[in-house]
């Protein structure tokens, strides 16, 4: 069973915020009505007595205490960025495994935590980005990818590892080769929309014949910057999802625009220690 974290937070910040308005209303001034009383009582007051009457029970101490912090994550998390770390090499040569990255979640729209309903519109996925997304098989889990096709469009990949997107052939120049899987790994630029970025491409792994797909309304088709090695639209094929649909991530699993890498960490072991010779702005 998955953690969903979301909830959970939501849960502890309503949680907290409960044991706080409680204590505001009702107990807070039971407090003072005990401690007026007892100053009225007596002619010398004593420091240990008054510090009893005032003291907050533990659970309602510990409720106010964590509130603003949670509540705090809970926005920033929801509203604003959210860390991820990527598992996989799927987007290399752009990301690499354990790269840890920053989310922008507005960049596309507010959305409600753990309901994930956009309630504010602010922009909308542009091809080249990279986006995180709930992979619609398992909303459970996250991916990222690049947004190849965007709603309407017609998208085609070839058995010769070419790109087309509406009838014409996707940008791209030979950089170098590099170590590979299966032998020697070919380094491309490719310019997809206003993206200017890298990809790789296995010289020893054929394709699959030609695929095209045409993107339904409020949709979009994702692809790895690892050509070979990338678990994306290209491959689902989810008998549960109309056949329309295979491949196509909704507009309302959207996560939001990865932008930056903040930290690199392959091995979180003590005696591999974090990097940070990889931070910067995702391309």
């Amino acid at each position: 069973m998955s953690l969903n974290f979301p909830l959970l937070l939501v849960i502890a910040v309503f949680v907290c915020g409960v044991l706080a308005l409680f204590d505001l209303v009702f107990l807070a001034p039971r407090r003072r009505t005990a401690i007026a009383r007892y100053q009225g009582s007596v002619e010398t007051q004593d420091p240990v007595v008054l510090e009893q009457l005032n003291k907050e029970p533990l659970l309602v101490e510990y409720g106010k205490s964590f509130f603003p912090v949670l509540f705090l994550v809970l926005v920033l998390r929801s509203f604003l960025v959210e860390p991820f770390q990527i598992p996989s090499g799927s987007m290399r040569p752009t990301l690499e495994v354990g790269d840890f990255i920053l989310v922008n979640k507005f960049s596309y729209g507010i959305r409600l935590p753990v309901l994930d309903e956009k309630v504010i519109s602010i922009g909308e996925p542009q091809r080249g980005d990279v986006m995180v997304f709930r992979y619609p098989s398992d909303p459970t889990t996250n991916y990222i990818k690049r947004v190849v096709g965007l709603p309407g469009d017609t998208i085609r990949y070839t058995h010769d590892k070419h790109l087309y997107v509406n009838g014409t052939l996707v940008e791209e120049s030979l950089v170098g080769t590099v170590p590979g899987t299966l032998g020697t790994t070919e380094l491309y630029q490719e310019k997809l929309g206003d993206a200017e970025h890298s990809t790789y491409k296995e010289t020893n792994r054929n394709h699959d014949p030609d695929k095209q797909w045409t993107v339904p309304a409020g949709n979009y088709f994702m692809m790895g910057d690892n050509r070979d090695n990338s678990n994306d639209s290209r491959f689902w094929d989810d008998p549960n999802i109309p056949m329309e649909l295979h491949g196509m991530v909704p507009d309302k699993n959207i996560v939001g625009k990865a932008f930056a890498v903040w930290m690199s960490w392959p091995e979180p072991k003590l005696s591999h220690f974090p990097t940070f010779s990889r931070v910067g702005v995702i391309k």
